[in-house]
């Protein structure tokens, strides 16, 4: 081949010096004060900042409180790590494990999925099967030596099935498959008694010591069942420590060394499209696991965390957005160090998951991995002043929670109800933001499609999970018969801003409109008006005041009896409605006004 003219010189070196790279120029000025500079002239110009106001009040503009009452700054400052102790790096290598998630009542068909899965990238298989199905019949092909298996929230028939299935494999069983017993789950949120009636305590040890025996996992705690019902990070964190010292406590008492009982222990905690807070908590979680061994006289026994999308975030309508949320959890979670990662299909909140649905799921991790090599990199959130801290002050609000179940007197029926009534104020206080919508979920509370063509699945009911938008979702799948006319004022660029607010707001509730298009006057939009009850006006507050008493009194006098203003009603807009809406408003409360006009 011969040489070809022109291109790159080969590089002499492939790396340079350590400490030569310069990413700024010598005349380039940078610091904090800089960007509190830069940053107050976008805010003040998005009239977010006064302009009198201080440069240094963009940090209170923009800093964030989580549910857990951490502030959380817009970046990160080096002083962030004054003091701090950076612990609970993740301690996976490589790939994690792609666990698919599999569900339903029929054993032949779980097993077509498990073997379709397992052939095409998925490493593993966590089983939520109903209490009839066969669990053997539903694993038949599966190379359980190369396959882990875990199961859901399982009672003691189907451990026991599971464990007589991993006796019976011509090999040793992979070491990562799980029996699962998870007893703290089956007490706290109810639970079958099984046939010889025993309680799920009563075989926990049993299991646990049969799991042992075959050299696989034994036993779960369970995060994601406290946070399915709506719990922050941190109360996840102190509730899944909680159990975990509890498991300690009955294994150790029934003849288990510390290290060997930690060994068999494997959490399981929910991932959000909530990034930062994902990763911090699950760099927290391996840090408070590694405490709670240190004061149990253990050795340095890794905590093994499988990780699964969270089933709370997603929506019912616009599935299509849960694979945008599948992703970025799945991310973080890599990122994180999960071990083990089961992407929930974007369809499960439709019914039972089909063949896209999962393939979606498993190739979310196999893309996250081999295209994006999200796994090539330890620990890739390492030295991010921002994640270090959250991470930080996570374990520290874990480790509240923690003291305070522990002052309740350990797990028990008297921390749970304590635990019950924190997490229903978390949930409360998430529900208020979901209503006002300074939490968005898009496709549910921002930008719903009222005309959207649900796809079709087979039944699969789940219980126990408080989806973050249940309320727009019960009015959706309600709509109202009855449609509010828009009463648009002026010509399309003047009231396209507030008459697309309008419209997205009441369509987040089940409510079309008919809206009236250019305008020029009051006979223009009385014209268009085909006898609705329920009239909003959109335009600018500049038409507001030139016409807009004028429309209303129009309005009222055709026949409308209720009138809601796009905006904010005062002696500059509009003084005579009914109703308003604009950025803030309680969208929960005025849509319920709303629908409860259009009834009657």
């Amino acid at each position: 081949m011969s040489d070809l003219d022109g291109g790159l010189d080969e590089p002499e070196e492939l790396q340079p010096e350590e400490g030569s790279l310069r990413l700024v120029g010598e005349g380039d000025t940078y610091g904090p004060a800089a960007w509190e500079a830069a940053t107050a002239a976008v805010l003040r110009k998005a009239r977010r900042l006064r302009d009198d106001a201080p440069d240094s009040d963009v940090w209170s503009v923009l800093t964030r409180t989580t549910l857990d009452g951490i502030d959380v700054p817009p970046i990160g400052q080096p002083s962030d790590l004054d003091d701090l102790r950076t612990g609970g790096r993740p301690t996976r290598a490589g790939a994690w494990d792609i666990r698919t998630p599999l569900v339903g009542d029929d054993a032949a068909a779980v097993n077509e999925a498990a073997l379709v899965d397992l052939d095409n990238g998925a490493t593993s298989l966590h089983l939520d099967l109903s209490r009839s199905v066969d669990v053997s019949r539903a694993l038949r092909g599966v190379l359980l030596d190369l396959a882990p298996v875990t199961l859901e929230r399982p009672d003691a028939e189907q451990s026991e099935a599971l464990a007589r299935l991993l006796e019976d494999t011509p090999n040793d069983p992979h070491p990562g498959s799980n029996l699962s017993a998870d007893p703290a789950t089956a007490e706290m949120f109810g639970h079958r008694v099984a046939d010889d009636g025993r309680t799920p305590f009563d075989s926990f040890v049993d299991t646990v010591r049969r799991a042992q025996a075959l050299g696989v996992l034994g036993a779960v705690v369970d995060g994601t069942a406290l946070h399915d019902r709506g719990a922050s990070d941190a109360q996840e964190l102190g509730w899944t420590m909680a159990v975990g010292v509890h498991y300690l406590r009955i294994l150790v008492e029934a003849g288990f060394s510390v290290d060997e009982a930690a060994g068999l222990i494997e959490f399981r905690y929910a991932a959000t499209d909530e990034q930062f807070p994902t990763i911090a908590k699950l760099r927290a979680a391996r840090r408070l696991w590694t405490r709670v061994l240190e004061a149990s006289g253990a050795a340095d026994v890794a905590q093994r965390q499988h990780v699964i999308t969270s089933r709370a975030m997603m929506g019912r309508v616009d599935p299509w957005v849960n694979m945008l949320r599948g992703t970025v959890a799945a991310f973080a979670a890599g990122v994180g160090g999960a071990d083990a990662i089961s992407v929930i299909p974007f369809d499960e909140r439709l019914g039972q998951p089909d063949a896209l649905g999962r393939r979606i799921a498993r190739n979310t991790s196999s893309l996250l991995i081999e295209e994006a090599h999200v796994a090539a990199v330890s620990d890739p959130a390492g030295g991010s002043y921002a994640v270090e801290k959250l991470t930080d002050d996570l374990a520290v609000a874990g480790w509240a929670e923690l003291g305070r179940i522990e002052a309740d007197g350990g797990f028990g029926e008297q921390a749970a109800t304590g635990v019950k009534e924190r997490v229903r104020a978390v949930a409360a206080a998430r529900d208020a933001g979901i209503a006002d919508r300074s939490r968005p979920l898009t496709g549910v509370s921002e930008f719903p499609n009222l005309a959207e063509v649900l796809p079709e699945r087979a039944p699969w009911g789940r219980g126990g999970v408080r989806h973050y938008g249940w309320a727009y979702e019960d009015m959706r799948a309600e709509p109202a018969t009855e449609k509010v006319f828009l009463a648009t004022m002026g010509p399309i660029a003047a009231h396209t801003a507030r008459a697309t607010f309008a419209t997205n707001l009441f369509a987040a509730g089940g409510v079309a409109v008919e809206a009236a298009g250019p305008t020029d006057g009051v006979e223009a939009v009385t014209a268009a008006w085909s006898g609705q009850r329920v009239v909003c006006l959109a335009g600018t507050d500049a038409a507001y005041a030139e016409w807009g008493a004028d429309l209303v009194a129009a309005l009222r006098a055709a026949g409308a009896t209720y009138v809601v203003l796009a905006g904010k009603p005062g002696e500059k807009t509009v003084t005579d409605v009914d109703d308003s809406c604009a950025m803030g408003v309680d969208a929960l409360g005025f849509l319920g006004r709303i629908r409860e006009e259009l009834s009657r």
